[in-house]
């Protein structure tokens, strides 16, 4: 039985960045309430009038500050990714890289760098909800001694686009339909379709979306890969390609389909809720970054295009080398203040990264800055507490809205005598960032290289690598979403270009969705890779959660070991009953109730402890505990049975109990359910 994964224990070591922060960081508790200007206020609920029945006057500066600032207290959401949620941490290095890139903080085994993350979706607007079938997206900020570094990585290894100048029209017919504003949070609907139809490099990313990877099951359970291709530059001048992936060491996880929609309504927060209880229980998230190398002369060894942003470098022959780990060790303390007002750029780079010809990253290095100031509206958003480095910074830039930094010198322009030409250039040799100077020739034209125009044959390597489970959830989630479609072409014009990936996979979704099926067949291409399955992921208990369906009148002592046991591998447990309070059990100890099968559901744990028990309304109580098993099993979730459980669930003709286990005649019961919520589904169940 897998055994929980290394992970530090105890309290967060205080890092450089939180050490910078702790001077912004403001507590109200215990204070006195005042205005912006520190006057004291001896009365904050009722206007200034004329009389207790008379007007307002205009005097009332008190509401006139509170009102102005509370209309203007939102920001305008990102265009992507806005609904987010972050958290600080620390990343790890496991060797040095000098002999690839002079970056400081890969440098040497053991160097740590504070870091802070923001995890996010694309579709829906910042009020919608965190499990909806989408991208999702991940960047992280290094705070390094060199300056800041941004790593933006999404949770696929390919790109929907392979030209920045797709960007706007994917993400119009992605967003809700523009006369309706809606679906939310959801491209199933014509405009997106249609574009996918009719943008064929499209189709690749969206068999990912449509497959378990659009739907996980935790921001700790998320794999994410940089997607562009980058440069490694070392002290001696030397390039090397590379690509970014971090490695959760939890596994790659994920919902089914039904479940992403059920808990969509009943727990919207779902993903943040998840990753802030996890960093408060102590159980802090890990992800190790791992690497893709390829050497300058190889850059045409491959039958892709290494700087196609829509084509993955598969590992099984561009080996993934962990070179780091990191671990998310402190929530956020202000949402708006940390996650909201973080901004991320793929140009925030240091001495020893920089940019290939990847045409995406090309348009990517220009598009976020001007995005920031839209956002933040100003300039100044770097100066900002979260995005400020943890290094001094000095340059010629001045003024500008909601300047708070107070250059106090005479000059502000280069070149100049004044100051004795301060601040000054560094040259590379000491520091100073040099781009790496790439041969570049050819005529200025607006034209994309033949070699990225083989669209079809990574789906297809995509599709082979799924396992019969994987590949029936892509077809739910594609006949869903285009089953959504409501103009008959649109969706006649999705089965024809999946005809390219999978005839049978084609001729289902025609079937399902009311369309003919189409002429022609797949490419042939064989080829599979066990790296593109979660099948071959990690798994393990450790922070799984498990309901327990609970009432008085337990076992005590065969309740209490399970506990324990679950304890002491890092289980999750919620008490789950007919009332908040307490239920009792047969010596007379308590436990204290967490959730009531009102606040509760099936959907929002991984596994249920079923232990039953008496309770005020007996009737009602059996139901909801029935209606919670049904739901479970249905869902081919672990189940553990007490003892006093067994009427809740029994074998029949039509079930063959596959991941149920039984407490009674097993003395090893603790053990074998851990190794069940490890396993986590249990697909050959009937």
């Amino acid at each position: 039985m897998d055994d929980k994964p290394s992970r530090n224990q105890g309290s967060h070591n205080q890092n450089k960045k939180n050490e910078q922060l702790d001077k912004f960081r403001v507590k109200n508790t215990g204070k006195p309430l005042t205005t912006n200007q520190s006057l004291k206020i001896s009365n904050d609920e009722e206007i200034l009038t004329a009389g207790e029945r008379g007007p307002g006057l205009l005097e009332d500066f008190h509401y006139f500050e509170k009102m102005t600032h509370f209309v203007k207290e939102r920001i305008p959401e990102r265009v992507v990714h806005a609904r987010g949620y972050g958290a600080h941490g620390e990343f790890e290095c496991y060797q040095s890289m000098k002999q690839f890139t002079k970056a400081g903080f890969l440098q040497e085994a053991g160097k740590k760098t504070s870091v802070f993350v923001r995890f996010s979706t694309v579709q829906g607007g910042k009020d919608s909800y965190d499990t909806a079938r989408d991208l999702r997206c991940w960047g992280t900020k290094f705070y390094t001694e060199e300056g800041n570094y941004d790593l933006t990585t999404i949770a696929m290894p390919v790109l929907i686009n392979q030209d920045p100048m797709k960007f706007p029209d994917v993400i119009h017919a992605y967003k809700a339909e523009p006369r309706t504003d809606f679906p939310t949070a959801s491209g199933a609907h014509d405009n997106f379709w249609d574009y996918v139809a009719n943008n064929p490099e499209s189709l690749h990313m969206v068999l990912w979306i449509m497959s378990d990877r659009g739907i996980l099951r935790s921001y700790r359970m998320m794999e994410s890969w940089s997607i562009n291709t980058y440069l490694l530059v070392n002290e001696q001048g030397t390039a090397t390609f590379v690509r970014f992936v971090w490695k959760p060491v939890l596994g790659v996880h994920s919902l089914l389909q039904d479940e992403a929609l059920k808990i969509g309504g009943l727990d919207p927060d779902f993903h943040r809720r998840d990753l802030r209880e996890a960093i408060d229980r102590g159980a802090f998230p890990e992800y190790e970054l791992g690497v893709q190398l390829i050497p300058l002369e190889d850059e045409f060894k491959y039958d892709f295009d290494i700087l196609d942003p829509s084509k993955f470098w598969p590992e099984e022959l561009i080996p993934v080398e962990l070179i780091g780990k990191m671990t998310l060790n402190k929530n956020v303390d202000n949402e708006f203040a940390e996650s909201e007002q973080a901004a991320f750029n793929p140009a925030n780079v240091v001495p020893g990264i920089d940019f290939s010809n990847d045409p995406v990253l090309q348009g990517r290095l220009i598009a976020y800055q001007t995005a920031q100031y839209h956002r933040l509206g100003s300039a100044n958003f770097q100066d900002l507490p979260i995005n400020r480095p943890i290094c001094p910074f000095h340059n010629n830039q001045r003024q500008g809205h909601m300047r708070y930094r107070i250059d106090v010198d005479q000059v502000n322009y280069h070149k100049n005598s004044i100051a004795n030409n301060t601040p000054y250039t560094t040259p590379p040799e000491e520091g100073g960032y040099a781009h790496y100077p790439t041969k570049v020739e050819g005529h200025v034209i607006r034209k994309r290289s033949e070699s990225f125009n083989d669209y079809y044959s990574q789906p297809r390597i995509f599709w082979n690598s799924l396992t019969p489970v994987e590949k029936q959830h892509t077809i739910d989630g594609l006949s869903y979403q285009v089953g959504s479609v409501k103009r008959d072409f649109v969706r006649q014009q999705v089965v024809d270009i999946l005809v390219n990936v999978d005839k049978e996979l084609a001729n289902i979704i025609a079937d399902n969705i009311g369309v003919n099926r189409p002429s022609g067949t797949n490419v042939p291409v064989s080829t599979s890779y066990p790296s593109l399955s979660q099948a071959n992921t990690p798994k393990y208990a450790y922070t799984q959660k498990v309901g327990v369906l609970i009432g008085d009148g337990f076992n005590s002592n065969e309740v209490n070991n399970v506990l324990n046991t679950l304890e002491r591998y890092g289980v999750f447990v919620v008490i789950i009953s007919e009332t908040l309070g307490t239920v009792t059990g047969t010596d007379g100890s308590e436990l204290k109730v967490d959730e009531t099968f009102l606040t509760s559901s099936p959907y929002l744990v991984d596994s249920l402890y079923v232990v039953g028990g008496s309770a005020n309304n007996q009737r009602k109580f059996n139901a909801d505990v029935t209606e919670f098993v049904h739901v479970a099993y249905r869902h081919y979730k672990p189940i553990g049975v007490a003892t006093t459980g067994e009427s809740f669930i029994q074998s029949s003709a039509g079930n063959n109990l596959a991941g149920v286990v039984f407490a009674a005649n097993n003395a090893n019961f603790g053990e074998d359910f851990v190794s069940a919520i490890a396993q986590m589904r249990f697909w050959n169940r009937k």
